[in-house]
């Protein structure tokens, strides 16, 4: 069965510093036309910081939107034309402070596909040496520290409500968990 929908215009109505809203018109597979309200995202990066004691790195950071602190793996926004993994590296040293011998590529993720074209992509950070953070100006964290297996029960359990952070922890639990279940499993180390 064919399931694209095909543009038949679309209006910018919000440029924003961060976002773009587009009001499309849209034709639908059995012919009828519809409306999408699309929100343009320069995209992600996501990171999971492990250190050699099975420690996750998490910060602590108040999300307007939802007026309250939220406990969240690092994360942050692409910058124009900036490529996906340097952009980890620098958001891990500046929300963290710290820089990684290893990185694993954990995929891609959709976090809001119904009305966003946000890609998130996903790393685990491992070989962990810690400096100073330096996030943005307007970024205020706190770093928090605790056990991979303690973050995996409050992604489980609903403790963590951040769905970027659910996910990609999981994602890491699971992939640290077969890569050492299986001695020759090769890790997409970059």
């Amino acid at each position: 069965m064919e399931l694209t929908e095909k543009t038949l215009s679309s209006k910018l109505v919000y440029d924003g510093g961060l976002l773009k809203v587009y009001y499309d018109t849209v034709e639908l597979v059995n012919g009828a036309t519809a409306w999408r309200e699309i929100i343009r995202h320069p995209g992600a990066v996501v990171m999971v910081p492990v250190d050699e004691e099975g420690n996750v790195y998490l910060v602590r950071q108040y999300r307007y939107p939802y007026g309250k602190v939220v406990l969240e793996v690092p994360a942050g926004k692409l910058e124009v034309g900036e490529e996906p993994f340097p952009a980890a590296q620098r958001e891990l040293e500046e929300e963290v402070g710290a820089k990684a011998e290893q990185w694993t590529f954990l995929g891609e993720m959709l976090p809001t596909p119904g009305f966003c074209d946000e890609l998130q992509r996903v790393y685990l950070a491992r070989g962990l040496s810690f400096g100073e953070s330096h996030p943005d100006e307007d970024e205020f964290l706190e770093v928090v520290k605790l056990p991979l297996s303690q973050a995996v029960d409050m992604a489980v359990d609903g403790r963590l409500q951040d769905s970027k952070t659910v996910a990609a922890i999981l994602r890491a639990s699971l992939w640290m968990n077969k890569e050492a279940s299986e001695p020759c499993h090769k890790s997409p180390v970059m």
